[in-house]
């Protein structure tokens, strides 16, 4: 069993620098693999082996899914602001940082979250029955809150938001659309981002490998914002570490670009931590990694729980050590390489796997419309957090209605 479970966690380490580095491939799919294939893996291992595999490839991509955020302007839904204060500190050379500072976020919030899953598992557990009855209510009052800050054009914030939300329902009710998000999600946040760096005709300069500071101070400050807003955003259904990190932020009023992005970090790598306990206390899945986890082990105990946990902080200290030697592999060729082309062959690589995943040609179509939608909060100056309407809208109707 120790050798097995050994085996899983390099396994899931090594998918998830696949899924984490390569834009558009996500870990929901692997794990819609892994489950179609349940049968026959079922018959060689067993499901908490799986759910090992699932939970290692899950904590490596959030390790590792800043670095084509920041270094190639693709990023997922997760990651999308991101994007913003990594690119700027990217062209001043010093792209490597920016993923440094990610990490630190990552990797301190694995340790804090784990300390203190319990303590905050049951405060949840205690009022997620009282949170359930005014659920459509906080979404309201969250996604209100993310446009009304929005000092430049809440009109316009407004605005984006019911146009995503309209088309996350539209997309998500299309009838033998495999996949629906995937098209979505990746025009919205992933090719819309690429097609504005080729209109920018942006250069990368060299890049310096140099270890971000930042003082104790800060950083606690930091990790306490990230641990009330991603305890609230991963028991709540449609708000994700996009939202969590603006709410964060407003915790910590002086936030810095440096701060925001060990934010960022730590938010993704809460989420999944949290959802764990949320399958355990509540048996809710949060994203699609837990919910093929809750589909394969028919009852996470307390004892599956804790080996979760144990190989959730094998796998965090691997990709460490796997986000320094990749992003330093990252800085010292990106700016040899030719940009364009780059950006040319990821979204020429994201229509491919649209296509196939989608199974048809509408799939195609939402990523042209998504795209356009995409590029929309950079031309206005708004923030891009607004486009998870896609998301919010839908669970705010289903929850009203």
């Amino acid at each position: 069993m120790f050798i097995e479970i050994i085996i899983a966690i390099f396994l899931g380490c090594l998918f998830g620098i696949f899924t984490g580095l390569i834009p558009g491939v996500h870990i929901n799919l692997i794990s819609l693999i892994v489950l179609s294939l349940s049968a026959y893996l079922l018959n060689i291992t067993s499901p908490i082996i799986i759910a090992v595999f699932i939970i290692s490839m899950s904590i490596t991509h959030s390790f590792l899914d800043t670095i084509p955020s920041i270094f190639l302007g693709a990023p997922e839904a997760d990651t999308a602001l991101s994007v913003l204060p990594g690119h700027k500190m990217l062209l001043e050379g010093r792209g490597y940082e920016a993923v440094m500072l990610t990490l630190i976020g990552s990797f301190f919030a694995l340790i804090l979250t784990i300390i203190l899953a319990f303590p905050i598992g049951k405060i949840i557990e205690f009022i997620y029955p009282f949170l359930q009855q005014i659920m459509s209510f906080i979404l309201i009052f969250a996604s209100s809150f993310l446009i009304f800050r929005e000092k430049k054009s809440r009109l316009w914030a407004l605005t984006l938001f019911l146009l995503s939300g309209i088309l996350g329902i539209a997309t998500l009710n299309l009838p033998n659309l495999k996949n629906p998000l995937f098209p979505l999600l990746s025009g919205l946040f992933g090719t819309s981002t690429l097609v504005i760096s080729l209109s920018d005709k942006t250069k990368i300069p060299l890049q310096k490998i140099t270890f971000p500071k930042i003082s104790k101070k800060e950083l606690t400050k930091i990790m306490g914002s990230s641990l009330v807003a991603g305890s609230l955003c991963s028991f709540l259904p449609g708000l994700g570490p996009a939202q969590a990190a603006i709410i964060g932020s407003e915790f910590y009023k002086k936030i810095t670009n440096e701060g925001f992005l060990i934010l960022i970090g730590g938010l993704n790598t809460i989420n999944m931590v949290l959802s764990l306990i949320a399958l355990f206390l509540l048996d809710k899945a949060r994203n699609g990694a837990i919910v093929t986890i809750s589909k394969i082990v028919e009852i996470v105990t307390l004892q599956d729980l804790l080996l979760f946990f144990a190989a959730s902080l094998v796998a965090g200290s691997i990709a460490v050590f796997l986000t320094i030697k990749i992003t330093k592999i990252f800085s010292k060729i990106l700016s040899k390489v030719n940009y364009k082309k780059l950006i040319l062959s990821i979204i020429f690589l994201i229509i491919i796997m649209v296509f196939f995943l989608s199974s048809n040609f509408i799939g195609l179509l939402i990523l042209v419309v998504s795209t356009a939608l995409g590029i929309l909060p950079a031309k206005l100056g708004i923030g891009r957090n607004h486009l998870m309407g896609c998301l919010l809208l839908p669970v705010i109707l289903y929850f009203l209605l």
